[in-house]
């Protein structure tokens, strides 16, 4: 398998992929765009940082692509919906820089809240301007830190060593987080009316884009000092520009900016009261590595043992989780298979309920497994990453429910699928043993059966020798019999059996199967 690596990394990251068993590694940092076309063509996955522009022009060329690795927490140069769309995983490493993106974050508040850029410039200017450059005390002032998350935190903490009052905004905080951070959690306009100095840490998104804009430093106090070491663009760069003009901001700090690099002559970069660092954030030797590490590890784990950590596009899996969830997700897929190779029409609805003790676990990724086996049937590229992308595009309505305790297993799968023009048909699956998957129901039919290989799934009436003469047919065509299970609704009068044979029956043999007397339907599926 060939990797593509088209930043520069730290070698120790290579060297991951270089020791990788069966990977080929290519290394071409600096490619231009249509070497990358070129190159992209023929390789499983593609290692980059923030200098490869992963368009849905290179990802339409990506033939052979299976995985995205971004150094690095921001994934805004990669097509991230064309990847998804193609079935090709995006991963980043959201962790390997996160005390050195907050470390610089918290010196560019003490050097802008003391004016040691400045003063450091005069000084080698020959000058001695002592009273010039009184800064402020950060003690005791309030801290606004917009995001809570991974590096917010650990802003947060640094913060508080140094003396200050933290409040936070963010919406998925939680309020007794907030209290373990022993922070005050408060919204976004009351942050900006009290805090001496913003910080934000904040991915970018269209809802983030502009989150400080005039109307925000409208509402903070006057002399505001304002840090961006995050993503450039959540600042809105003229309208800073406009209230440090004003004084209503009295200084900012920036390590990001809209365009980078910035023209020579951009504003902020020349204006007294701004200091500003070329996207130095995650750029100390440690997390260099950290990164390199870390990202190179997460798509040797893809390719060679399918194993999802810090997707951005699919729900991860650690190993540790992936051997717990593996016989659920076989499994699910199984279940979605059955019933994709089941319907005869188009499927307009799927709902899968999860019972027992899965119920407690985070059940995305099985979901998915169901959705993917239901659309194999239809659907030629199809995989983890695709499949519920697929099917609203196909417009099924997808709903997931849990419940408490499975009447009769300690965990359980069921599958309920309504066509546009036939009725629902559940089925129902669990674990035995803790890695043995059966398939259990059928509508209203209670049975123990293996999902493997072909099968063959007759409804028949209850009748004396029924099975006898099913059994007869195949042996005299030659088909073996390798497990058989039955199932009863008395009420009916009515049976069903699933059929695991050794090879599959012909077009001739189905049909002669559906004419036996008492068969009322005889379909072969593929598990």
């Amino acid at each position: 398998m060939k990797v593509l690596v088209s930043d520069s990394l730290a070698p120790q990251g290579v060297e991951v992929l270089r020791q990788a068993p069966d990977v080929e590694v290519i290394e071409r940092p600096g490619c231009s765009p249509d070497e990358l076309l070129e190159l992209i063509r023929d390789v499983e996955g593609l290692v980059i940082r923030s200098g490869t522009k992963v368009t849905a022009d290179v990802i339409q060329a990506a033939d052979k692509l299976r995985v995205i690795g971004r150094a690095g927490i921001g994934v805004d140069n990669v097509d991230v919906p064309a990847a998804t769309a193609r079935g090709i995983v995006v991963v980043n490493t959201p962790e390997g820089n996160n005390i050195t993106t907050a470390e610089h974050a918290i010196a560019l508040m003490v050097a802008l809240a003391r004016h040691i850029p400045q003063a450091t410039a005069s000084m080698k200017a020959g000058k001695w301007e002592k009273k010039k450059f009184q800064g402020t005390e950060l003690y005791n002032r309030t801290l606004g830190v917009i995001g809570a998350g991974n590096i917010g935190r650990i802003v947060v903490a640094r913060a508080k060593g140094l003396g200050m009052k933290v409040i936070v905004a963010d919406p998925y905080l939680s309020h007794e987080r907030a209290a373990q951070m022993e922070v005050e959690k408060v919204e976004i306009d009351q942050l900006l009316s009290r805090a001496d100095i913003v910080t934000v840490h904040v991915p970018k998104t269209k809802d983030t884009t502009g989150l400080l804009d005039k109307a925000a430093f409208a509402k903070c106090k006057p002399g505001v000092l304002v840090i961006n070491a995050a993503r450039g663009g959540i600042v809105d760069e003229a309208a800073l520009y406009e209230a440090l003009d004003s004084g209503q901001v009295g200084g900012a700090a920036l390590d990001v900016f809209v365009e980078e690099p910035p023209p020579d002559d951009h504003p902020l970069v020349q204006h007294p009261r701004v200091i500003c660092t070329p996207h130095l954030g995650a750029s100390t030797e440690q997390a260099q590595i950290n990164v390199s590490v870390a990202v190179c590890e997460q798509v040797r784990d893809y390719l060679v043992d399918s194993v999802v950590r810090n997707s951005i596009n699919v729900p991860s899996l650690s190993p540790e989780l992936m051997a717990e969830f593996a016989p659920y997700l076989e499994l699910a897929e199984k279940i979605g298979r059955f019933q994709g190779q089941l319907a005869e029409c188009a499927i307009e609805r799927v709902e899968v309920e999860y019972a027992g003790d899965i119920a407690k676990m985070k059940v995305a990724p099985i979901t998915i497994a169901v959705l993917k086996g239901l659309l194999e049937c239809t659907q030629a590229s199809v995989n983890m990453v695709n499949a519920p992308l697929l099917a609203q595009d196909m417009g099924i309505k997808l709903i997931e429910s849990k419940v408490g305790k499975s009447q009769d297993f300690a965990s359980s799968i069921s599958v309920r699928v309504k066509g546009r023009t036939t009725p629902e048909r559940l089925i129902e699956g669990a674990v035995f043993h803790g890695k043995q998957p059966r398939i259990v129901r059928l509508d209203d039919f209670m049975l123990e059966a293996i999902p493997e290989g072909p099968t063959l799934l007759v409804h028949n009436q209850d009748q004396a020798g029924v099975v006898g003469t099913i059994g007869a047919l195949l042996g005299e065509e030659g088909i073996n019999i390798s497990r058989m299970q039955l199932a009863l609704v008395r009420e009916r009068h009515e049976a069903a059996m699933l059929v695991n044979v050794d090879s599959v029956p012909s077009d001739r043999v189905l049909e002669a199967l559906r004419s036996l007397p008492h068969v009322i339907t005889a379909q072969l599926v593929e598990l």
